[in-house]
Parts: C-alpha cells; sequence; structure tokens
C-alpha cells in the first residue's frame, strides 16, 4: 500500500515506469524483498479495501473553513471495459479529454488546517 500511496505522489505519470525505474533500483533499502512488475500489479487490486480504511481512519472533524475537490481515478481503459467484472456496478463509465474510460470520481472535503474531513 506504501507503495501505491507514494506513485500517486511522485509525478511519474504509468506505475510501470515508476516500479521498473524508481522503486526496484533506488529503494532496495526502504524495500528488501522487492516482488515482480507483474506480482504486484495482482497485488495491487487487494490494495483498494485497505485504502479506503486508512482514508477514513484519518478523517478529522469539521471546523472552520472546508475546501470540496473531485477527480477521477481510472480503473479500465474503454475497450476492457465489456470485459472488467471487479468493479461491475460501482465504477462508471467516464470521459476524459482523449477517450473514454471506466472509473470512479473521488470526492475529498479537507478544512482550512489542510486535514481530510471527508471523503466519498
Amino acid at each position: 500500500m506504501m507503495i501505491v500511496i507514494a506513485f500517486h505522489q511522485s509525478g511519474y505519470r504509468d506505475f510501470k515506469t515508476y516500479y521498473t525505474h524508481l522503486v526496484c533500483r533506488y529503494c532496495t533499502n526502504e524495500f528488501p524483498a522487492l516482488i515482480s512488475y507483474t506480482r504486484i500489479l495482482k497485488l495491487m487490486q487487494s490494495v483498494l479495501a485497505p485504502l479506503c480504511f486508512y482514508l477514513t481512519h484519518r478523517q478529522v472533524r469539521q471546523i472552520g473553513i472546508a475546501f470540496v475537490d473531485s477527480f477521477k481515478i481510472q480503473v479500465y481503459h474503454n475497450l476492457q471495459i465489456l470485459r472488467h467484472q471487479v468493479f461491475k456496478g460501482s465504477a462508471n463509465r467516464g470521459k476524459g479529454t482523449m477517450w473514454w474510460f471506466y472509473d470512479f470520481k473521488l470526492h475529498l472535503i479537507i478544512n482550512d488546517q489542510g486535514a481530510l474531513s471527508q471523503s466519498k
């Protein structure tokens, strides 16, 4: 889960480049038992539930001004939507600037101190 969180905070555009170029080369001291790229892709599917639990656990109560933001988390490209069964019923079809894809929309409410108040 730590690698997934660090990927979203990094400036890399795709996970494969991030994992093979940064994690496998420079983070071997932090992660001594690194697994292969294909294995980590299979394990990433089981990270969604603990990641959501972590986000809800870190929420604080509302004080002062709140800032609302939303963004899309892409699950699959448009050509793979009909074959995708894991998030069937919970993910929606969305349109980006270039193409259609299957996605979630994450809504975050952050208070004036920068702490996460609520997420949906």
